[in-house]
């Protein structure tokens, strides 16, 4: 895995970091290859409870696209007539972000500076997003006579309702920390120098929790947003179903009565 993006587990939280903080953490094709990779490891393996995605630096999570190689991969495109240069969504973007809203595993995000095109995509993939009070996030799509990815154009309305995602998608600009959480883009604020420690906290804490029942919850949430009540309400039986079988619940409930904290096994 490239150097570019680091990869840790540690007591059953995967730590993901973006590791260009020179380049403003900018997704470059080594950069969007080692990411999926690890995305994808981190979700297929079942000794990972949770995830934390992060950036190394203080100025950005991630800026999107590195537009220094796109713009080298859009001249050889036109001498070649290869057209290859767009391909990335397809075999960068969507793969990352489906890995990241699909884990059934709970994923945080610290975003420690600004978040832009894709990076914006990546942090609401994400089920959990705490924010440095230096942070902001962009659009930036329309800024580069470019259309949404990374599920933008999923998560953004339904974080923030159709409207303000138009208005921030057609007319891009810097959403600062406070704002975001207005918006209900950021869970959390946090100083800048406190957000690793914080996030971390929150991280090990759904680590240590009923995985089962977490997976569980993102696949109802998610169903939901694009199914009826009935059907919803099915979903949720099987589901429940399903998490009342685990071996986390009957630790649960065994702790409750007895009045001791439960101790989860994450199955």
């Amino acid at each position: 895995m490239a150097d570019t993006v680091l990869y840790e587990v540690t007591d059953g939280l995967a730590t993901i970091t973006l590791n260009r903080p020179e380049a403003m953490n900018a997704l470059n094709v080594d950069t969007k290859v080692a990411l999926r990779e690890a995305v994808r490891s981190a979700a297929a393996d079942d000794a990972v409870r949770a995830v934390l995605l992060t950036a190394a630096g203080e100025r950005a999570f991630c800026v999107g696209q590195d537009l220094k190689e796109h713009i080298g991969l859009l001249a050889a495109d036109r001498e070649s007539g290869a057209g290859q240069t767009m391909s990335t969504v397809r075999e960068h973007y969507n793969p990352i972000t489906l890995a990241l809203a699909g884990a059934a595993k709970p994923v945080v995000a610290a975003v420690n500076g600004v978040a832009a095109g894709a990076g914006f995509g990546f942090a609401l993939a994400a089920d959990y997003r705490l924010v440095a009070d230096t942070a902001a996030f962009n659009t930036s799509f329309a800024g580069v006579a470019l259309t949404a990815d990374s599920g933008i154009s999923w998560t953004l309305p339904r974080v923030v309702g159709p409207g303000r995602a138009a208005d921030l998608l057609l007319f891009p600009r810097n959403i600062g920390a406070q704002e975001a959480y207005e918006l209900g883009i950021a869970n959390r604020v946090v100083p800048a120098a406190e957000l690793r420690a914080e996030a971390e906290k929150v991280a090990r804490a759904l680590a240590a929790g009923p995985t089962v029942a977490y997976a569980s919850l993102k696949e109802s949430m998610a169903y939901g947003l694009t199914h009826s009540l009935r059907e919803t309400l099915a979903k949720e039986e099987e589901l429940q179903t399903r998490a009342g079988a685990s071996e986390d619940h009957a630790i649960a409930v065994r702790a409750f009565v007895n009045k001791e904290k439960p101790v989860y096994l994450g199955r």
